[in-house]
């Protein structure tokens, strides 16, 4: 199923004829939308169009049923409802909704014809146009011929199968307008700050990067940015799945779509239009809905084999039953197009890519973006995933691992009381971690740095000083402790706090790991999967991490143009392998590896890379990445199971060959019964979870 990836292309084309000036609210433009003016989508239309038809035909279908000569015997009205001119009455009617109920499917068999790959329309088509010429010519006495008047199944199947048509719109609508309701989200207009301090509205279409926005308490933020004023909650759950709110202060990135909390912020717009979040979600979820992967392929020629099959079948049924078997011709014919109605490949057709649909969205919703669905699908079979170490498994920011007390009357909280009230003036990474740690802050007099080696100050009438293990040697204060010991062999890095010139205590510090992380290794490692890391960061680092997530294998020291020669060599143990990163570094080894999976807080060069996008820098989340993959191909096999199943149960049995048992499918049986299959495919892929 190519075209849209949502429904069959000969849907698509039966609606272009009304839908050409329709816009998809594709990601150009989106943003500047204005509330409600936004034309229909495509498939809207055509789900409307459809509606209309039905309509129409439904209500001309009660009289074409009255007046039909078989049910009026079926009902033993005898010629209690005939009346001069009943037949031209009827075939009027009929003829209406022939035409009329029917174009969808006409328009779909000439498209099909004209690309030579005959499909589920040209056998719609063709069931329809042999009943109505059928009927036409024993109605009016052409040629001789007498027989039984079909324009009753003709009705009701072209009913069936527009209502049909019409439950598959809307149940492949759903990411459609998801995808527009997220749109949406951006407001049309944004409060500029100026330069000289007042605000003025402007339209979002008018914002650059490097402006300055205000965003009051509870509206929506134009566009993604940086905070560099102000401090509030913001609910990014629509955008990221987030349920909780998540904290906003100066330094800290919000996306445009997100809802303000209480707080006033005054944000720097860094990305709009095409390049804003939301667009490249859009465009994501759009790409992967109408990529074909390699299971859609399979369901695609085993359509087109069963087109093949379904009207050969169609013709041999005719054949066999007037020639062979000398039943009248419109028996015959009655049966011919039955196996063509049965046989009607669209729940076959729609089995994969109405999983595709919702698998996508379903993932979008959850914070996982697709960008390939081959490598998605491949998710399923993954037997190791390798894991970048700083900014994926770790949070790529130092941060206090463990307080050591040495000497002094200090207790832990007073030594970080007194560390983190002299950091907080010092802008090196290691001196905010400490800093933040600190349960307080007390007054600083006489600060001053030690270049290269600490700060000083006095606090609360005593000299703290926060130095390195260097400036204890250089002091010739060193200090011989194992736990010191221990931690410098972990790779940690550690700071001494001294009180008056004694040294009371040391903290260390590392690179902090992700609490995310240890239960997605341990799910993983529980479901069969070897969890290693690859990182270019020091071995004994790596040792460290690598021991408190419980990892099977680590790489250290590994430059970046090597980390894809190492996947290789993983991929040669016979392991369909992931990697998971978030560096310009890991662009590579994310390239090489069967599924690549950035976190979505990672470089451009990382994300354009990947196959996978975790938009929460969750690691629990390739967890969710494999399930999702194992529940989707799950529910592709089901559909593909249920719809050729069904096709190869019923259609001998439209062909007759139970008539001797007295089991005989009418047209309008066959269409029902064909569009509740595809229905139950539907259904069954909008069931989908993980």
């Amino acid at each position: 199923m190519e075209g849209h990836g949502k429904t069959s292309e000969s849907q698509d084309k039966a609606a272009d004829s009304h839908s050409t000036a329709m816009d998809r609210h594709g990601t150009q433009g989106h943003a500047a939308h204005k509330k409600d003016e936004s034309p229909p989508s495509h498939h809207a239309m055509m789900m409307a169009d459809f509606r209309r038809r039905l309509l129409v035909s439904l209500v001309l279908t009660i009289p074409v049923l009255i007046l039909s000569p078989m049910l009026q015997e079926w009902a033993g009205l005898g010629d209690l409802l005939r009346f001069p001119g009943d037949l031209i009455l009827l075939f009027i009617l009929s003829s209406v909704i022939f035409f009329y109920g029917g174009y969808p499917f006409y328009r779909g068999l000439y498209d099909e014809l004209k690309a030579r790959r005959p499909g589920m329309m040209t056998l719609i088509g063709v069931a329809i146009i042999n009943a109505y010429l059928y009927s036409t010519i024993v109605v009016f006495g052409l040629f001789g011929i007498t027989g039984k008047i079909f324009y009753w199944e003709l009705a009701t199947l072209i009913d069936v199968m527009l209502f049909g048509h019409w439950l598959e719109m809307r149940s492949v609508m759903g990411t459609s307008m998801a995808l527009e309701k997220l749109a949406r989200l951006v407001p049309a207009d944004a409060h500029r700050l100026m330069p000289d301090g007042e605000i003025t509205d402007v339209p979002l279409e008018e914002i650059a990067a490097g402006d300055l926005l205000v965003v009051k308490p509870g509206e929506r933020i134009p566009a993604d940015g940086v905070v560099t004023d102000g401090a509030s909650s913001v609910d990014e759950s629509m955008v990221t799945g987030e349920s909780r709110p998540v904290g906003k202060k100066p330094e800290d990135t919000v996306i445009g779509g997100s809802v303000n909390g209480d707080g006033s912020l005054t944000v720097e717009v860094q990305k709009t239009g095409n390049e804003s979040f939301i667009s490249q979600v859009i465009a994501l979820v759009r790409e992967a809905q109408t990529a074909k992967s390699r299971t859609q392929n399979l369901a695609d020629r085993a359509a087109f084999w069963l087109t093949i099959i379904a009207l050969g079948g169609g013709l041999a049924t005719l054949i066999v039953w007037y020639m062979v078997a000398a039943q009248d011709f419109a028996f015959a014919l009655e049966r011919s197009v039955t196996v063509m109605v049965i046989a009607c490949p669209h729940a076959l057709g729609l089995a994969i890519p109405l999983v595709v649909t919702f698998s996508t969205g379903l993932a979008a919703g959850s914070g996982l973006l697709i960008r390939n669905r081959t490598a998605f699908e491949n998710a399923r079979n993954i037997r190791a995933v390798i894991f970048d170490k700083t900014g994926t498994l770790t949070e790529g920011r130092f941060g206090v691992t463990e307080t050591v007390m040495l000497a002094g009357d200090a207790d832990e909280k007073q030594l970080l009381v007194y560390a983190g009230s002299l950091e907080r003036f010092s802008e090196h990474p290691l001196a905010r971690a400490i800093a933040e740690e600190a349960p307080e802050h007390l007054p600083v007099d006489e600060f001053r740095g030690i270049p290269g080696r600490g700060v000083s100050g006095i606090i609360e009438g005593r000299t703290i000083r926060v130095v390195s293990p260097g400036y204890l040697r250089e002091e010739g204060a060193g200090v011989n402790d194992e736990r010191i010991d221990r931690l410098s062999s972990q790779g940690k890095t550690v700071v001494f706090v001294l009180i008056d010139g004694v040294v009371c205590g040391a903290i260390a510090l590392a690179d902090v790991v992700r609490p995310e992380s240890r239960q997605a290794i341990a799910t993983l490692k529980k479901n069969g999967i070897r969890c290693m890391m690859l990182t270019g960061d020091k071995d004994e680092v790596a040792a460290r991490v690598s021991d408190e997530l419980g990892l099977d294998e680590y790489f250290a020291e590994v430059l970046p143009q090597a980390k894809a020669t190492k996947i290789k060599e993983i991929q040669a143990r016979g392991l369909v392998v992931a990697m998971v990163g978030d560096g310009v570094n890991d662009a590579p080894a994310l390239a090489q590896a069967d599924v690549g999976i950035a976190i979505g807080a990672g470089t451009d060069v990382a994300l354009e890379t990947a196959d996978i996008i975790l938009v929460k820098n969750n690691p629990n989340d390739v967890v969710s990445v494999i399930e999702l993959g194992k529940a989707t191909y799950r529910k592709m096999v089901e559909n593909l199971i249920w719809a050729a199943g069904y096709n190869a149960a019923a259609i001998p049995l439209a062909a007759g060959v139970l008539y001797g048992a007295g089991i005989l499918l009418t047209p309008a049986v066959g269409a029902f019964l064909m569009s509740i299959s595809t229905v139950i495919v539907a259904v069954n892929a909008k069931l989908l979870r993980f």
